[in-house]
């Protein structure tokens, strides 16, 4: 079954478990991908007859160790992609996702090798997610939402979500960027580089600092 859609909703399912726990649910992924409930149970089927998903009616779904690396290798091209548009073309980390989503699809095997090569083989995306290794390796160091941490907590900025372009833009203009040393002065604040930084609503929910 090799297709864009298979691969979107591998994609899907590998991003949901990357900064939290919790399995995604068949709704979850529904709303996600913007399909029918029904269309989402078939297709999930479907993916679990050919070994790539783990799912019992009404439950959670899990990722097969085959459906994992098949859904590594497509994030990697994804990643990879949003890096070269930020690094070569000049695109701001709000305007790759549609751009990458394309283009994942499209590029070869040699023309991605290509790309990793030239940037020097990035372990991190513009948003500050992990970029798998050609072998699906990935590696994270422990992470805390800004939501979460306490006040006085001290920690880079691991990652921005890329779900809201119009949140990427208010994060930038705020003056929080991937790296940056930050300390939590409360949910709504961060201090970088001895300034206090309010933080836009709904940014606490979609920043990662180290743990």
């Amino acid at each position: 079954m090799a297709s864009p859609a298979v691969d979107d909703y591998l994609k899907t399912i590998y991003h949901h478990t990357e900064w939290q726990t919790a399995r995604i649910t068949p709704s979850q992924l529904a709303a996600e991908l913007g399909l029918a409930p029904s269309s989402v149970t078939e297709m999930v089927q479907k993916l679990a007859a050919q070994g790539l998903v783990t799912h019992r009616p009404y439950g959670p779904i899990a990722l097969t160790e085959a459906g994992e690396h098949r859904a590594a290798a497509i994030i990697r091209r994804h990643r990879l992609i949003e890096t070269w548009l930020v690094r070569e073309f000049g695109y701001a980390w709000d305007e790759v996702h549609d751009e990458a989503e394309i283009l994942e699809h499209a590029i070869s095997d040699r023309l991605l090798e290509g790309i990793d090569e030239r940037l020097g083989r990035p372990r991190f995306d513009p948003h500050g997610d992990a970029i798998p290794d050609a072998a699906g390796v990935v590696h994270r160091e422990p992470f805390v939402l800004v939501a979460s941490a306490p006040a006085g907590h001290v920690g880079r900025v691991l990652r921005v979500s890329d779900r809201d372009p119009d949140l990427l833009r208010a994060v930038d203009a705020a003056g929080v960027a991937v790296g940056a040393e930050a300390t939590v002065t409360d949910a709504a604040t961060l201090r970088i580089a001895g300034a206090e930084v309010l933080l836009p609503h709904g940014a606490a929910d979609a920043i990662w600092l180290s743990a």
